[in-house]
């Protein structure tokens, strides 16, 4: 049982703060990584909650590795996400204010897959074509870092 279940166990539904990471992968086509998520049916990144004795970077990577099937070898980081923006309650009721640590690559290896529970489809976007069924939070993240993802 992971943290977050034994966590909910205990207390239902009711708001949890939790920290995560999430990971913009930009290919050599500066066309961005999304995953197709089956719990909402929106686009987002690769991301996901730390579990105990992780640091952040370890939970980034784990997240990409289990969502997409890649390998990200080099995490720069973006922005660290939070507030109210950043509230969520899951299609099961499950509410969480998310503190996420936002990082970039386009070091990765690996056949590009989705994991099928928690994503139905990964694909890569161009920037200005990324899919509209997104959460607010995910446009804000994309806001913020289009002007990097492009500049760079």
């Amino acid at each position: 049982m992971s943290y977050i279940e034994e966590i909910r166990a205990l207390v239902g539904h009711r708001p949890l703060i939790l920290v995560g990471a999430l990971v913009v992968i930009v290919d050599g086509q500066n066309r961005v990584l999304m995953q197709h998520r089956t719990d909402d049916n929106n686009w987002d990144f690769p991301g996901g909650f730390m579990e105990m004795g992780e640091t952040i970077e370890e939970t980034a990577k784990r997240e990409v590795f289990e969502e997409t099937g890649l390998k990200v070898s080099e995490l720069s980081l973006l922005d660290i996400c939070s507030g109210k923006d950043y509230f969520f309650e899951y299609p099961n009721g499950d509410q969480v204010l998310a503190v996420g640590a936002v990082f970039f690559s386009r070091t990765f290896s690996g056949e590009l897959k989705a994991d099928g529970i928690e994503g139905s489809e990964v694909c890569f976007f161009p920037i200005n074509q990324i899919p509209m069924a997104v959460l607010r939070s995910t446009r804000l993240v994309l806001e913020k870092i289009a002007p990097k993802i492009i500049g760079q």
